[in-house]
């Protein structure tokens, strides 16, 4: 295989592609859609997500210091892009859509209760890196749809999910292995 040098970008596919959803102080919400997003740890459980200073969002997000990634499904596919593509300046993305606010159980920021799993996130820390800032946050819950829950675990099927891939969205499919796989 050949290589070719290439200029530095962000050229790390694929992502995932949430529905942030996040509020003011004065009950005002917001939905954005993030790609630049990825757990951190895994105790305590934390992700980040970076934002640009001058979306919606951001003040929100900024003022409150919490913030709630939802993981829509590949139904929701249409309005996660909506939600990537329309300011909250101009239309109320919950009222469009027909997506549901509701209530946090442990956070200001609403969940949208289409999507089948919410992670109720409050921030620990904001980096300032260039183009964004980076929310690093603490999951502090979890909403799940119950249909997902098996046995006190939580089954995920890669059919209804899909990812983010250079301005396009894949849908998961095939499972290739396990993990540990490589070993048996």
């Amino acid at each position: 295989m050949n290589k070719k040098s290439i200029n530095p970008q962000t050229l790390m596919y694929p992502l995932p592609s949430v529905m942030v959803s996040c509020g003011d102080v004065d009950g005002e919400k917001n939905i954005i859609t993030i790609s630049w997003t990825g757990i951190i740890a895994s105790d305590p459980p934390m992700l980040s997500i970076s934002v640009r200073p001058e979306r919606y969002s951001y003040k929100f997000i900024k003022e409150n210091m919490d913030f709630v990634v939802n993981i829509p499904d590949i139904k929701l596919a249409r309005e996660n892009d909506f939600c990537g593509v329309k300011s909250g300046r101009e239309v109320d993305k919950f009222k469009e859509l027909k997506l549901t606010a509701a209530a946090s159980e442990r956070i200001k920021s609403p969940i949208i209760k289409e999507c089948p799993i919410n992670l109720e996130c409050k921030v620990q820390e904001v980096l300032e890196l260039g183009s964004h800032h980076m929310f690093v946050a603490e999951i502090v819950n979890v909403q799940v749809d119950e249909k997902m829950v098996e046995n006190n675990s939580v089954e995920l099927k890669p059919e209804d999910f899909f990812v983010y891939i250079k301005g396009k969205y894949v849908g998961l499919g095939e499972v290739i292995g396990t993990a540990g796989y490589s070993l048996k």
